[in-house]
């Protein structure tokens, strides 16, 4: 790696502009200016921008699907060292260089402080508890039913015991279902507790607390019913990055919830944990093996991976052993068995075994999950025109907003991409041409009779949040209007020209589907390999499926896909277990 390459790999605009440019303004801040400086601080900048939360100048450097490495590391680590604006731990500079991790100061800032944090509530002494009142409760709530492990009663229990619990699952291993349970154990313990529900995005709260209202509360009618997202609860400030609760100014809770935790970036987690006061308790709910945040970091998986003693100091394993009580791996899945075929694949897809899933999905036996060749993009339009016209029809025909909605959320096709021919973008035209040649709907108008949209930001005054999906109808009077299901059960309509930003959404990429449920879904893979393309990306979308799953895809690229997982660099499990 030389700047010539750095220069190289910029006009293939793998490296931005703007990695360009910080790499030259922290070259002419140094006292020592050199290569290795403008190189290094190139790479940081790359890095992060990709999701990282660092850059390991020691070891071979992933850029695109290219493999690379530091000429003369030690040299470089040394170099580096003796700039001005390169600092080590404790000091305030640019730039922090912590063995051979390089970070930009305010993840490593962030990284520290979630770390920290983390460590003193493993430290904090267990809670008072009736232990004879939780044990009737538990029993009450989990009643024994075979001499199976019930792992959902163990993650109760864990969160009741402990100031701070992570229970991880899959899809339909009762991650909701299980915290309502919580929730209602220590309302049991004490009545006056004051709780707040929160997740990253609108779509999950909104799904959090529609969970709350429909299930049956066996001990109490406390339960919290307005969630939050995390932006709301912290209280966001208009045009900056800091938020009304922090530090100094902390939540008045005394227990904190967080739903879909997989999806919560490394600087939001540090600012949210700093905000909940020592005292308080926190839950946080996700799927370690689920697509990580769109932000820079993996905060849940880093904290799983650490107490599993993955990729951390051999020296660590008596905290490692202290973390691991306080995590739950959630096993059964209640929507689809280990020995269903969409279970089997679930799991051979986790552990990146590409020629028993595809065996699983080529074989006869199983009618709910199937493959199919890519076809290329010139015959897409006929081969897709089935599936479409089949998977859309029920919810055109339906006659009630409540009707249509619930048909609509019966069938979706996934796109592993926005761009390119397979991609979100292109595949939400191709249908709406089908639909309006078969007279289905009239695509030819901006608004249309049963156009689908997704809203793509927040507006808290409609409380209609980014990812919550709607339909344009004709009602009574003649008037097109934009439908959409509350938490609530009931159905709310807008004026389209009042919504916030949003589009069409026939198709969506696998990201957005996150936390989603669809009766039968179609995957659509690309032609080619991409570095989104990965384990967790092919095991998030076909787990959105409940019934039927169909991949379009190459096999070369669906192998290839299996074997690239999510890996962030980060130092976090590594502080955790200091």
């Amino acid at each position: 790696m030389n700047l010539e390459l750095i220069n190289v790999l910029h006009e293939r605009e793998i490296f931005s502009d703007l990695d360009i440019h910080f790499a030259q303004f922290i070259n002419q801040l140094s006292d020592y200016p050199s290569e290795f400086l403008q190189i290094a601080a190139t790479l940081v900048s790359y890095f992060t921008a990709q999701g990282h939360i660092c850059v390991d100048l020691a070891a071979p450097l992933l850029i695109e699907n290219g493999l690379y490495e530091i000429h003369e590391p030690a040299v470089m680590l040394a170099a580096l060292k003796l700039c001005n604006v390169v600092g080590k731990v404790g000091e305030y500079k640019p730039l922090i260089l912590e063995q051979s991790r390089l970070y930009l100061y305010r993840y490593w800032d962030y990284e520290q402080s979630l770390a920290q944090q983390i460590r003193r509530r493993l430290a904090m002494p267990l809670p008072d508890i009736d232990q004879a009142k939780l044990q009737h409760d538990l029993n009450l709530l989990f009643p024994k039913l075979d001499e199976t492990v019930d792992w959902q009663r163990i993650a109760a229990e864990t969160a009741i015991l402990y100031p701070f619990c992570i229970i991880s699952g899959g899809p339909g291993t009762g991650k909701t279902s299980t915290v309502i349970k919580i929730l209602q154990l220590l309302f049991s313990q004490n009545p006056q507790l004051n709780i707040a529900l929160t997740a990253p995005t609108g779509k999950a709260a909104a799904r959090l607390q529609e969970t709350i209202s429909q299930t049956p509360h066996l001990i109490n009618h406390q339960l919290p019913q307005e969630t939050y997202t995390i932006h709301r609860l912290l209280g966001s400030l208009p045009h900056s990055p800091y938020f009304t609760y922090n530090a100094q100014n902390q939540l008045p809770y005394d227990v904190i919830v967080v739903d879909e935790a997989s999806m919560v970036d490394l600087a939001l987690m540090a600012k949210l944990v700093q905000a909940i006061p020592i005292t308080a308790r926190l839950i946080l709910l996700g799927d370690k093996d689920q697509l990580a945040s769109v932000e820079a970091g993996t905060v849940l998986g880093d904290i799983c991976a650490a107490a599993l003693n993955e990729n951390t100091l051999e020296n660590s394993t008596e905290q490692a052993n202290i973390l691991q009580q306080h995590i739950v791996l959630l096993q059964k899945n209640y929507r689809f068995s280990e020995d269903s075929s969409i279970g089997q694949l679930a799991k051979a897809v986790r552990l990146g075994r590409a020629e028993q899933a595809l065996a699983l999905l080529k074989s006869p036996r199983y009618d709910a999950i199937h493959w199919s060749p890519l076809v290329t993009a010139d015959r897409l339009l006929a081969t897709l025109a089935k599936n479409v016209i089949q998977g859309f029809t029920p919810y055109l025909q339906a006659q009630q907003p409540a009707e249509i909605l619930a048909a609509f959320e019966q069938f979706r096709i996934l796109c592993a991409l926005r761009q390119g021919p397979y991609g979100v973008i292109a595949m939400n035209r191709l249908i709406e041409h089908i639909l309006t040649t078969q007279g289905k709907i009239k695509g030819n108008y901006r608004w249309y009779h049963g156009r689908p949209i997704m809203i793509t930001r927040n507006d808290y005054t409609l409380k209609l949040y980014n990812g919550d999906i709607g339909i344009i109808l004709w009602n009574e009077n003649n008037e097109l209007l934009a439908y959409f299901p509350s938490p609530d059960g009931q159905i709310r309509h807008f004026l389209p020209n009042r919504l916030p930003a949003h589009e069409t959404v026939y198709a969506m990429t696998i990201h957005k589907s996150q936390g989603s449920e669809f009766k039968n879904i179609l995957l659509l893979l690309p032609e080619h390999d991409s570095p989104v393309l990965t384990r967790e990306l092919i095991y998030t979308g076909m787990t959105r499926a409940k019934q039927t799953l169909h991949i379009w895809g190459n096999e070369k690229i669906f192998k290839t896909a299996l074997t690239q997982r999510i890996q962030r660099l980060s130092g976090l499990g590594r502080t955790i277990l200091q």
